[in-house]
This record gives C-alpha cells, sequence and structure tokens, in this order.
C-alpha cells in the first residue's frame, strides 16, 4: 500500500510516532515510498535472504562447492574481516575446491582452517602442488568438513599434462560421503581446474580428454565432478561440454561479483552422477553479508558456485557403491 509523504508527516506530527513505528515499517521501493505492517516487511526480508542463500538441506544431501579466492595469500590473510568472511562462506558447504592459492608460505590453509573451525566446526584440507607457466605460481586445494565427508589423501594427484596443454593442471581427489553404511555411501571423484583466460578453447578440449582419463583411472570411481574456473560460461564449454552426456549447473547466470560474466561451474555426466538432486546456484556472498562492492572484491572477485548431491550412492539407499584398492581416511 502506498502512501505520499505528506501521510508520514502527518502521523509523526499527530503524535503518534511510538505506536506508528511499532506497527508499520517504512520501504523504499522504486524510488516511491512503501509503508508495510512490520510482520509482512519480516517475511519479505526472509524471503530476499532465501534467495540468496542456499535453501536449508536436509540430512541425506551435501554441498559440493568451487571458489576461485583471488590471489589466496598472506594478503587476505593480514585482514580479520576478510577472513571472517571466508570461513563462513566454507562453512555453507560439505566440500569446496579452491582455486588462485597464492602464498610463499605453506601456513596459509592451516591458518585459514583454524579460523573456519574456531566455531567449532570440523573442516580439514589437502593441497596440491605450486602450478604454473610463470613464476606467479598457484596451488589448488579442497577444504572439506571432516563431519560429513572423507578423503583418501593417497590418492591424491596432479594430472599429468607431458603435451603442456594446461596452464595448470587438475588437481583430482576422491571423496566418500560420512554417515551412511561405507558400501552405500556416494562416493565421488572431484576435479578442479583454474583456466588461462587466454587459452580457453585449447583447455577446455583438454579437459574432455581429462575426464576420460580420471575416469579410467584404475579407482573404478564413476562419479567424475569438474569444479572450477574455466573463464568461459556455458556457451562456450567446448570439447568438455559436447562429451556425451556432460550436463552442467550453472547456465546464463553470472558467477563474478560484479555479476557481469560467467566464469565458474560443475560439470559431470548427468546418468552416472545419478546423485545430484538438481539443485544447485551461485553463493552471493556480497548481499548475503551485506557488503559493499568494495568490501566484496576484497573477499573475491568470484562467487562461489555450489551444487547438491544425495549422500546415497544412486541417490537412494541400497546401492552397493564401488570401491577403490584403499578407503578415504
Amino acid at each position: 500500500m502506498r502512501k505520499p509523504a505528506a501521510f508520514i508527516l502527518a502521523a509523526i506530527v499527530a503524535g503518534g510516532v511510538w505506536f506508528f513505528f511499532q506497527k508499520f515499517q517504512i520501504q523504499s521501493v522504486g524510488g516511491g515510498i512503501q509503508i508495510l505492517p512490520r510482520e509482512a516487511a519480516g517475511q519479505a526480508q526472509a524471503t530476499m535472504a532465501a534467495d540468496v542463500a542456499p535453501a536449508a538441506r536436509t540430512g541425506d544431501t551435501i554441498r559440493i562447492a568451487t571458489f576461485n579466492i583471488q590471489v589466496f595469500g598472506e594478503s587476505k590473510l593480514s585482514k580479520p574481516e576478510v577472513m571472517d568472511i571466508l570461513a563462513r562462506i566454507v562453512r555453507q558447504f560439505d566440500v569446496v575446491a579452491v582455486q588462485e592459492i597464492r602464498a610463499r608460505s605453506q601456513d596459509i590453509l592451516p591458518q585459514f582452517v583454524e579460523v573456519i573451525n574456531s566455531t567449532g566446526r570440523q573442516y580439514d584440507y589437502v593441497v596440491g602442488p605450486r602450478l604454473g607457466r610463470t613464476t606467479s605460481k598457484e596451488q589448488y586445494a579442497f577444504i572439506f568438513d571432516r563431519a560429513s565427508i572423507e578423503v583418501d589423501r593417497n590418492q591424491l594427484y596432479t594430472v599429468e599434462d607431458p603435451n603442456d596443454l594446461l596452464h595448470r593442471e587438475p588437481l583430482v581427489g576422491w571423496f566418500r560421503v560420512r554417515g551412511p553404511p561405507s558400501d552405500q555411501a556416494f562416493t565421488f571423484t572431484l576435479v578442479t581446474i583454474h583456466t588461462d583466460p587466454d587459452e580457453t578453447v585449447q583447455e577446455l578440449d583438454a579437459l574432455a580428454a581429462v575426464y576420460t582419463i580420471v575416469r579410467d583411472d584404475g579407482r573404478q570411481e564413476d562419479d567424475v565432478i569438474i569444479a572450477g574456473d574455466l573463464n568461459v560460461d556455458d556457451r562456450h564449454l567446448g570439447q568438455l561440454g559436447q562429451s556425451p552426456g556432460i550436463t552442467w549447473t550453472i547456465s546464463a547466470t553470472p558467477t563474478n561479483t560484479h555479476g557481469s560474466a560467467q566464469y565458474d561451474n560443475i560439470l559431470f555426466h548427468e546418468q552416472t552422477t545419478s546423485e545430484f538432486t538438481g539443485r544447485a546456484g551461485v553463493y552471493d556472498f556480497m548481499r548475503q553479508y551485506n557488503l559493499t562492492m568494495e568490501q566484496a572484491l576484497e573477499v573475491s572477485d568470484h562467487l562461489p558456485v555450489w551444487a547438491e548431491f544425495s549422500v546415497y550412492e544412486g541417490g537412494k539407499l541400497g546401492r552397493i557403491a564401488k570401491q577403490p584398492a584403499e578407503a578415504p581416511r
């Protein structure tokens, strides 16, 4: 219900200031003024928050995310307000594939995980080697919630690239969900990549071969999930996007903090990875934590992308999961 400013002034002048603001809330909408009962205003705010953050999940699902934490190194680590936001973001997910770790020290991830766990959580990490053709090297990492996920540290590896088709070779990890019986829990291989923006055509084509190589790497794991900063939108996935059965979770949606371009995605084989619940999205932490653009860019110029999966192999209780030579730890 719209009211002119004169009505507001009249209500206040009439002496009902306390009563008016106890019962109503003034909001600016489309350049005008809107008065809502406080109950209705609260419902509107709750709806907006639900649109920004992933909806509540049940105990039968996990969420996998990918996040390019732009130039993640000593500078960000020295900013408590930035580290607090990063920790809050990670706590929304069970596994986060992280790109663009740039640090001289190996203490970045242990200190970051300490911040994440300061609220009593149980996160841990695995990290790959420094990669890149120039002196500016980057690392990949998987940060995961030990309460819901276990990893086989012995089966973490970097994809070999003898023909140097990829600027930073993907990191591969093997995971299993905690909770269900071990032979019925969802197991999956997670591959993370940060492509070179100047070589996306070549690298996206090479990733099609990477998918096949990882799927057939001897672990008998058919659920291969590629999550990373691809530096392209879903219309330019090259041979990877054209691979039979491959699907992606983000389409025609910006994943950068400015809201102007799509770079990040999560891909897998649609029929094989039937554990996917159909729920996925972009976690807009700028809106979620009410940050200015300047504050948000201190965190990253990318937003996390996430997808939800069943905790059960095949998406339902009772299916027996294929096991590798060694179980995750």
